[in-house]
């Protein structure tokens, strides 16, 4: 086989990391509109619509690739949808009652989180570097929560519980088969979304209600957003480097804390600044030295 040109494999890292970032985008304004739609229905119904019109848009691309849109369930995927339900259920109510901002902050601890549980369950091997970086991104959530004196929000355990319940879901998904495409995982992610919005509409017993023009069309932006941030991801991890093309999640944060700012008028003090430094640094870092131990 004749192995690919320096310049081939520069320029679809550079599409990768392209697609990767557009991907974060429309991440970033997933969550903007959902927390936007928030404002003017019930979270329960805007995280309701949101997983139907996902459950809808990822059913289509599976069918458009000759897929099932729900694989046969195993007890692998069962696990992983049930740790994804609390992920998803709390990171949405963390989206409602929280800032944007602090929220995404803390979704960036999740790769460090996944690092230290892969260690638990399934006996990794990690060096005490990667430990301590593991224990300064920590500290930067704490930072980013700030949870001593008035500047704690009791709202933004939910992006806490939100994160671990994603990071158990990253775990879980190693027992999950693999012959289950990204596609059908969008569908089961979806439907858990739906689920998890039932909860809450069961838990509250509010009426059930239609959502007028404007939060109906910011829900329906939000499965687009959502949807199309699945395609550039997958784009994105097909055609460059792993390595090289997975640094760039951490544009989410960045798209989030402008977001944030333009729609929501949320400032980011000195404090919450230093906390998303500490862990996006040693999320890298983390990312780094695990290249380096394959």
């Amino acid at each position: 086989m004749i192995p690919a040109s320096p310049s081939l494999s520069a320029a679809s890292n550079r599409r990768g990391a392209l697609f990767m970032v557009l991907a974060m985008a429309c991440f970033a304004l997933e969550d903007a509109s959902l927390k936007a739609a928030t404002a003017h229905v019930p979270p329960a119904i805007a995280i309701m619509g949101f997983g139907l019109l996902g459950m809808a848009g990822f059913a289509l691309i599976a069918l458009s690739r000759g897929e099932r849109p729900l694989p046969r369930l195993t007890g692998g995927l069962m696990l992983r949808s049930g740790i994804e339900l609390c992920g998803r259920l709390f990171y949405s109510l963390a989206l409602a009652f929280t800032g944007l901002g602090l929220t995404s902050a803390i979704l960036q601890a999740t790769p460090l989180v996944v690092v230290a549980g892969a260690v638990v369950v399934f006996g990794e091997k990690v060096g005490w570097r990667r430990w301590l970086a593991i224990a300064v991104g920590l500290s930067g959530v704490m930072l980013v929560l700030r949870p001593t004196g008035d500047g704690m929000d009791m709202a933004a355990i939910f992006a806490v519980l939100g994160m671990l319940g994603f990071a158990g879901r990253d775990l879980a998904t190693r027992a999950a088969p693999l012959t289950v495409t990204n596609a059908q995982l969008g569908v089961l992610g979806m439907t858990v979304l739906f689920v998890a919005g039932l909860v809450v509409q069961l838990a509250a017993r509010t009426p059930l209600v239609l959502p007028g023009p404007l939060p109906a069309a910011q829900i329906a932006l939000t499965a687009l957003f959502g949807v199309a941030a699945y395609a550039a991801l997958t784009v994105a991890m097909r055609t460059g480097e792993v390595s090289v093309v997975t640094p760039f999640r951490y544009t989410r944060l960045v798209f989030a804390l402008i977001l944030a700012a333009l729609m929501f008028g949320e400032v980011p003090d000195a404090w919450m600044i230093a906390g998303c430094v500490l862990i996006v640094g040693s999320g890298l870092f983390t990312l780094a030295r695990g290249r380096r131990m394959v």
